[in-house]
């Protein structure tokens, strides 16, 4: 089954202990629709500026993405730039420069309003809702959100997610979001408000699943020298809705299965700047990691 996704297309400076990467591809968007075309067709709607060119779009070319919902616009595109210090968990973002995606209104196309799987990557969450009203009976909604639209618009987050079956964000996010210490308490919290699962991305630590009657964690996949975690997130989620389309399944299982290939593509992304690692990765190297997830966390029952 084929997956929409509407979010970020951008150009990233970024700056870690590893090294750096000048004006390279980025965005919400950018980084879910390469890591779920690993799995599953993929719809991108977004906007460039005029700035963009047929090469800093190759890697949707590549991977079969379809751009036809990429839209450009008079100006520049939007332009992110941040460093990180020797903690990864830790980054201090130098500049926002929303340009043409400060416009942006997505009208989706009558051929991508039946897609069945739809992601709402991280932008304004009135847009998100935009979007619904646009979609006919979609089959899973997931969306995303960050602390910025959390604090500046509470309310329009919450109306959101009456309509949304997952949300994926950070442990911090669902902290404030749920005005809660305690990560479990907020998670029981959120999934009051409409969503049926919630997915906690915990970095370095791994992510957690909550249901309404149940919870499933994994580790993060162990690895030695990560370069850049900038759309790690994203990845994940894009890792994770790629294999709910794939299986076309959406019950529990299929939850902590998608779990496990969020959490592979979230690896793989953080392994070099921008987009670079999928250029390059074979689906055998993401089953080999998925393998491996399997051993990491295997037990026997506790007599």
């Amino acid at each position: 089954m084929s997956i929409l996704v509407v979010g970020s297309v951008a150009f990233d400076t970024v700056q870690t202990p590893l090294g750096r990467a000048d004006e390279v591809l980025g965005g919400s968007a950018s980084y879910f629709s390469v890591a779920a075309s690993f799995f599953a067709p993929v719809h991108l709607v977004a906007v460039v500026g005029e700035d963009f060119t047929p090469a800093h779009g190759a890697i949707f070319r590549e991977r079969g993405v379809e751009t036809g919902g990429l839209s450009r616009m008079p100006g520049k595109t939007f332009r992110w730039s941040g460093v990180y210090g020797e903690d990864l968990n830790q980054r201090t973002t130098l500049l926002t420069e929303l340009n043409v995606f400060q416009h942006f209104r997505p009208e989706l196309p009558d051929r991508l309003k039946k897609i069945e799987f739809l992601f709402l990557a991280n932008i304004d969450p009135d847009l998100q809702r935009s979007v619904l009203r646009q979609m006919k009976r979609p089959r899973l909604v997931a969306c995303d959100t960050m602390n910025f639209w959390i604090s500046g618009k509470t309310d329009a987050v919450r109306e959101t997610l009456k309509e949304v079956d997952i949300l994926l964000i950070n442990d911090e996010e669902a902290r404030q979001l749920a005005e809660e210490t305690n990560t479990v308490r907020a998670a029981k919290r959120i999934l009051g408000w409409g969503p049926t699962s919630l997915v906690v991305k915990r970095g370095e630590y791994g992510a957690a699943l909550f249901g309404p009657r149940s919870h499933f964690a994994v580790p993060a996949y162990p690895l030695l020298d990560p370069v850049d975690p900038t759309g790690a997130g994203d990845c994940f989620a894009g890792g994770f809705m790629g294999h709910l389309a794939r299986t076309g399944r959406v019950e529990e299982g299929s939850l902590r299965q998608a779990l496990i290939t969020g959490s592979v593509m979230a690896s793989f992304c953080v392994e070099d700047f921008s987009l670079r690692r999928f250029e390059s990765l074979r689906p055998e190297e993401i089953r080999t990691r998925q393998k491996e997830f399997s051993r990491m966390t295997e037990f026997e029952e506790l007599a």
